[in-house]
C-alpha cells in the first residue's frame, strides 16, 4: 500500500459567498421605521440611565444600605449592599449595555448585509486602491444609513456623549476642592482631647517638654441616639485638617508674635498636625530646641517661635490654635484656625484672605 499524501486539490471545498437573505426590514418600509425607533429608543434610555448615575451619586448617601428580605432592624435581613454603589452598577451597567444592544441591532437590522472582498496587495496601496477602499467606506456610510438616519445617529451620539458623564462626575472623588481648606471643624470653646482616648487635657496633665497629639472633641461625641456626630467619610476628611499636637515648654523661652501673646496657656501652645509642605502628618519632637520635624521632606518648624520653618521645603508656618481653659480647667480652643490648614496651592493666598475677613480682630 502506497504511504504518499496526495496534494492535488484543496482538503476543504471552498465555501463561497452565502446567497443575500433580504430582512423584513428590507422589504417592509413600516417594519423598518418600528426598528429604527426601538434602536433610537434604546439610545435614548441609555442617556436617561448615564444621567440618572450623576443624580445618584449627589442624591445618595454614602451609608445608606438596601435590604433585599427580612427586617434589617431585628438583624435577618438579606442584602446590607451600599445603595449608592447599587445605583451606581445599575444606571452605568444598564446604559453601556443598551448602547451595545442599540448598536448591535442597528447593525444586524438595518445596515447592509452585502459580503465585501479585499485582495491581497502589496503592502505600499497604489492610487487605485486607495480610490477603490474610499469608494468601499463610503459605500459602507451609505449603506449604515447614518446620513439618512438622523433620529438615530442623533441618538447614539447623545448616548456616546453622555458616558462621559460619569468619568466628569467621579473626578470628585479624588478629594475635597482646594478652597475648602479655609476652615476646620475647631470652634470657640471646643476642648481639646487625646487623640485615642478622647479624654480632655488640663494643663496639669503636661509636663515641660510633653508633646501630645489631640484632637477636637467633636470627634468623639455621640447623638441623642448613641450616633457619633461626625462619621464615615466626613469624619475622615474632617480629622485631615484638624488634627493638632500640644506641646509644653517654659515660658520665657516662647518668643511669641505680636498678638499671640495670650495663645497659649502656661506655656503651653498647639499647632496643626499637618505639614505646610505636602500635608504629612508630623510629630516628630525635640523638646531641648523646641523643633518639629517633618519625616517625609524634612522640613523644621520652630514651636517656640511661632512655628517658623527654620529648614526644609515648606514655605509656610506651622498653623497655629490660640488655646485657653473653660470653667472645669480643660484646654479649649479660642477659635479655628486663622491660617489655612493644608499644603500650600494656588488659591492659598485668596482663601488666607478671606479668612482674615472672617476673623476680622475677633481673637
Amino acid at each position: 500500500m502506497s504511504t504518499e499524501i496526495e496534494t492535488t486539490g484543496d482538503p476543504i471545498a471552498d465555501p463561497g459567498l452565502q446567497p443575500h437573505q433580504y430582512r423584513p426590514q428590507d422589504v417592509d418600509v413600516a417594519q423598518e421605521r418600528r426598528t429604527e425607533r426601538q434602536i433610537a429608543a434604546m439610545f435614548g434610555l441609555a442617556t436617561l440611565l448615564l444621567i440618572g448615575f450623576c443624580f445618584a451619586y449627589f442624591m445618595i448617601d454614602a451609608d445608606e444600605r438596601v435590604f433585599a428580605f427580612g427586617d434589617p432592624a431585628s438583624g435577618n435581613a438579606f442584602g446590607g449592599w451600599s445603595a449608592q454603589n447599587f445605583a451606581f452598577g445599575t444606571t452605568l451597567g444598564g446604559g453601556l449595555l443598551l448602547i451595545g444592544v442599540g448598536i448591535i441591532q442597528w447593525a444586524k437590522k438595518l445596515m447592509g448585509d452585502h459580503e465585501m472582498v479585499e485582495m491581497r496587495h502589496p503592502a505600499g496601496s497604489s492610487d487605485d486602491d486607495r480610490s477603490a477602499t474610499m469608494a468601499d467606506i463610503n459605500a459602507g456610510i451609505q449603506e449604515s444609513g447614518i446620513g439618512r438616519r438622523p433620529l438615530i445617529r442623533n441618538s447614539l451620539l447623545g448616548a456616546v456623549g453622555a458616558m462621559g458623564l460619569p468619568a466628569i462626575v467621579l473626578l470628585r472623588d479624588l478629594g475635597p476642592l482646594p478652597h475648602d481648606q479655609d476652615v476646620t471643624v475647631w470652634k470657640k470653646g471646643m476642648r481639646v482631647v487625646n487623640d485615642v482616648s478622647g479624654t480632655p487635657i488640663k494643663p496639669s496633665d503636661l509636663e515641660v517638654g510633653q508633646l501630645v497629639n489631640g484632637e477636637p472633641a467633636v470627634f468623639f461625641e455621640t447623638d441623642g441616639e448613641g450616633h457619633p456626630v461626625i462619621h464615615g467619610h466626613d469624619l475622615l476628611a474632617a480629622k485631615a485638617k484638624a488634627a493638632v499636637i500640644v506641646v509644653r515648654m517654659r515660658p520665657q523661652d516662647i518668643t511669641p508674635a505680636k498678638g499671640r501673646e495670650n495663645w497659649g496657656v502656661d506655656g503651653i501652645l498647639c499647632y496643626s498636625k499637618i505639614c505646610t509642605h505636602v500635608g504629612c502628618p508630623i510629630s516628630l519632637w525635640e523638646q531641648q530646641t523646641h523643633h518639629l520635624l517633618c519625616p517625609c521632606h524634612q522640613s523644621t518648624f520652630d514651636l517656640a517661635d511661632n512655628g517658623r520653618v527654620i529648614f526644609g521645603p515648606a514655605a509656610r508656618p506651622l498653623p497655629q490654635l490660640p488655646l485657653a481653659v473653660d470653667g472645669e480647667g480643660y484646654l479649649i480652643a479660642v477659635s479655628d484656625f486663622p491660617e489655612i490648614v493644608a499644603p500650600s496651592y494656588p488659591e492659598l493666598a485668596r482663601d488666607q484672605k478671606q479668612l482674615n475677613k472672617k476673623f476680622g480682630g475677633d481673637l
